[in-house]
């Protein structure tokens, strides 16, 4: 099966699944404590496993042979934390996220995997470098992004995802780069509460806060970062 057939085969199957498993509220993700010490456990992760495992699992199906997503239907993984993609792959496991039919096809995707093979994912994707892309400038943005809104009480997002979106501790991601329609579509399913796995809340409080276009302005602002 060539690769344009098997992205098809894959998208028809997410439309049946779609339609058979609507989407649910989440359920609890990790408490903080749970948190640090299930990333303290996080094995040592093998880049050149990851990417033969990115093959055999068919991620690449959906996040690209590089972590690159083929379409915008899919987040870009490429850059990401190893241990946010690490977390994010134990949220879905664990059943923590269940905000959208996408959702519902990733707990099927790593029903059967091990925590080692989570690792080696993430350590692959974490190895890839982010495609280029034209810079772009909002003042307002930069604005929100880099000192928040004292106003709104709206915190700087650098002050957790870092100044350049490279992502800081704790499974915190980086958002460097990622897909813009992956970016507004998790920024609203945080902030009508369909995704309940940010340990401290603090994605839902910060999302509530935020208007859609600010929402749609921050996508694009950090899509083109570096």
């Amino acid at each position: 099966m060539n690769r344009l057939l098997a992205i098809s085969v894959f998208t028809l199957g997410l439309s049946a699944f779609a339609q058979a498993n609507p989407t649910q509220p989440a359920k609890l993700g990790f408490t903080p404590s749970e948190l640090r010490a299930t990333l303290a456990a996080m094995p040592k992760g093998d880049s050149v496993r990851g990417k033969r495992l990115n093959q055999a699992l068919m991620c690449a199906s959906c996040h690209g042979e590089t972590g690159v997503a083929p379409s915008r239907n899919w987040a870009n993984l490429a850059k990401q934390t190893p241990a946010y993609t690490y977390k994010s792959l134990l949220d879905y496991q664990r059943g923590g996220r269940l905000e959208n039919p996408r959702a519902r096809l990733m707990q099927a995707a790593v029903k059967g995997m091990s925590r080692q093979d989570m690792a080696d994912v993430a350590a692959y994707y974490a190895s890839q470098p982010l495609p280029e892309r034209a810079a772009r400038s909002n003042a307002r943005t930069e604005q929100l992004a880099r000192h928040g809104d004292r106003k709104r009480l709206l915190t700087a997002c650098a002050s957790c995802h870092g100044a350049a979106g490279q992502g800081g501790n704790n499974a915190t991601p980086a958002l460097a780069g990622q897909n813009p329609a992956a970016f507004t579509r998790t920024m609203l399913d945080y902030r009508e509460g369909h995704r309940a796995t940010d340990a401290n809340q603090g994605m839902r409080q910060f999302a509530q806060r935020l208007t859609l276009q600010e929402i749609n302005e921050l996508a694009t602002y950090y899509a083109v970062l570096e």
